[in-house]
């Protein structure tokens, strides 16, 4: 993507949209957007991360947010490999640690989110990812 002035937007910049689409979407879906970027720490180093923590029904949601430019070839979804789900299983269990309870539902949903100069972005929601 570039910017107003022509000069190309960084991976940290769509990352940042990317989550911002994401939350959007998530309200206007009638969800309720608790957290963003939650870090969980132990003994003071960073143990997991979840890009948005939300609730949709009564079902507690931990999103993770993949933002690609629309010609990608591969799903955004691929890029959430085994050590990328343990990074937000770790943030997701601190998150219910944190409840004091484990007697709620809860999912991890995964939402992909193409980019393209001129145009909306689109969003896809994988409910269940993993």
């Amino acid at each position: 993507m570039t910017a107003p002035d022509g000069t190309a937007r960084d991976s940290q910049w769509l990352g940042r949209y990317g989550e911002d689409v994401a939350a959007a979407w998530l309200r206007a879906n009638r969800c309720r957007v608790l957290a963003r970027n939650f870090r969980s720490q132990r003994r003071g180093r960073h143990t997991g991360e979840v890009d948005i923590v939300a609730t949709e029904d009564r079902v507690l949601l931990f999103v993770e947010v993949k933002t690609r430019q629309e010609e990608t070839k591969v799903r955004p979804l691929f890029a959430v490999d085994k050590a990328k789900q343990k990074l937000i299983e770790r943030g997701a269990n601190d998150w219910l640690r944190r409840l004091g309870t484990r007697a709620v539902r809860w999912r991890f949903d995964v939402i992909e989110v193409y980019v393209r100069d001129g145009h909306p972005p689109r969003v896809v929601r994988v409910r269940d990812a993993f």
